[in-house]
């Protein structure tokens, strides 16, 4: 199953960039593809804060940058707390009348590293006081700016240099955090999940969290060829497999209320996805079957909170 991209989606997608070309991505990142779509869905009246990881080194060694809008780089633990001093900064200039009212978007980003496992504290409080903002999280399953570390995002299986394959273990030994789930369990008005390989789904996702008053969080997947051993032409095709084989699945909790963005009542062989990542070469048949169970098991319990299961 592939997103409908009809001329009329693809139209409304701005030809200004926001995040300009020219940066030092590795080849075939997925998370810069996501964070250039990011920045044409919210334009130019947004603020960002960035935790330190990947995008923040790739796109503003001094003295270049590929941002257009303002943008701060924040420290891991930290960026929640910036975006909600900046979105709180924001309403008192604006009742002072020091600047005018208007739109503007806060947003903090963060790897899944400064999200699920760094940054978590300060994301859970911001969610929890209810500032206006979105955070985004681009998720490539491990701490690829300083070395591909195992972080609680990755899955179960993928070797990293501190998850690596031998007598002792099989690569990573947890099973991947949801942290959808977890900014859900915080009743925001609404959490998403993402990937740049449908594109219009996400860059719409992205405009709906913009338009919601209070907290939304958009979880991006973005393939990582570096970090997953991957070829880098296939980074677009991973994507859509995490999808259709039930790893990642595409969907949105708008107040309490599942939803399904493409659901799969027969899910793709995990097989498919497995065998085209270097991190995953050493799992056996009974590993594989061992995740496609949980990944089946967990994609059903999401069905029937969508309505869609019995």
């Amino acid at each position: 199953m592939t997103e409908n991209l009809n001329v009329f989606a693809v139209r409304t997608l701005t030809q200004k960039e926001y995040f300009a070309p020219g940066h030092r991505s590795c080849q075939g990142c997925a998370e810069a593809l996501a964070v250039r779509l990011v920045a044409k869905a919210l334009g130019r009246n947004v603020i960002i804060a960035n935790a330190t990881g990947c995008m923040e080194i790739v796109s503003s060694p001094f003295p270049y940058t590929s941002w257009k809008v303002p943008w701060f780089h924040v420290a891991f633990e930290n960026t929640a707390a910036v975006a909600s001093g900046i979105e709180s900064a924001l309403k008192v200039l604006m009742r002072k009348g020091r600047i005018p009212y208007k739109k503007i978007v806060t947003l903090a980003m963060g790897g899944d590293g400064g999200t699920a496992d760094i940054g978590l504290q300060a994301l859970s409080g911001a969610l929890e006081r209810g500032h206006n903002f979105i955070y985004i999280c681009t998720d490539n399953e491990a701490y690829m700016n300083t070395g591909i570390q195992r972080s609680s995002s990755t899955p179960f299986g993928a070797s990293t240099t501190t998850s690596p394959v031998g007598k002792v273990q099989m690569g990573q030994m947890t099973w991947k955090k949801n942290m959808p789930a977890i900014a859900a369990a915080h009743n925001i008005p609404y959490v998403a999940t993402a990937c740049p390989s449908y594109p219009i789904d996400l860059v719409q996702k992205v405009k709906k969290a913009a338009n919601i008053e209070g907290p939304a969080y958009v979880h991006i997947l973005s393939v990582c060829p570096t970090g997953w051993r991957s070829a880098p032409e296939l980074s677009i095709k991973l994507g859509r497999l995490a999808v259709e084989t039930g790893v990642f699945p595409l969907y949105e909790v708008e107040r309490g209320q599942y939803r399904l963005s493409i659901d799969f009542p027969k899910l793709k062989p995990i097989k498919e996805y497995t065998k085209l990542q270097g991190r995953f070469r050493h799992l056996t048949d009974e590993m594989i079957e061992e995740i496609e169970k949980r990944i089946h098991k967990e994609y059903e319990q999401l069905r029937v909170k969508a309505g869609k299961g019995v």
